[in-house]
């Protein structure tokens, strides 16, 4: 049995809200703030602290609705450091350039072959 494949990338398009937000809206610190706070009043060694406490910074947690407004409004150079962290992706081509798609191109490059086969 055949399986038909689409290769199109369709991507939403983005319009910026009409206000910049506060960077301290675009990112929640509290579960990391508790788990740090509990990490340094334990008994565990000084790099068990460390080792811990950067573990904990998973549990930030990122608002990408506000990010993307604050990315409309930012200045070029702070756009650019946005986009190098993965905050924003602008770019389809640019977000395979950076790595952040990989096994997404992996896959578009397989069905395009099996496709040019048929």
């Amino acid at each position: 049995m055949a399986i038909n494949y689409n290769i199109k990338t369709n991507i939403p398009q983005y319009e910026p809200k009409n206000k910049k937000p506060l960077l301290t809206e675009c990112i929640n610190v509290k579960k990391y703030k508790e788990l740090k706070e509990k990490i340094l009043n334990s008994n565990v060694t000084k790099l068990e602290k460390q080792f811990l406490i950067a573990a904990a910074t998973r549990h930030y947690c990122f608002n990408y609705s506000k990010i993307a407004d604050y990315y409309a409004y930012a200045s070029p150079e702070m756009q650019e450091l946005m986009e190098d962290s993965a905050l924003v992706i602008i770019d389809f081509n640019d977000a395979i350039a950076k790595g952040y798609v990989k096994l997404n191109k992996r896959i578009e490059d397989i069905l395009e072959e099996r496709i040019g086969d048929d």
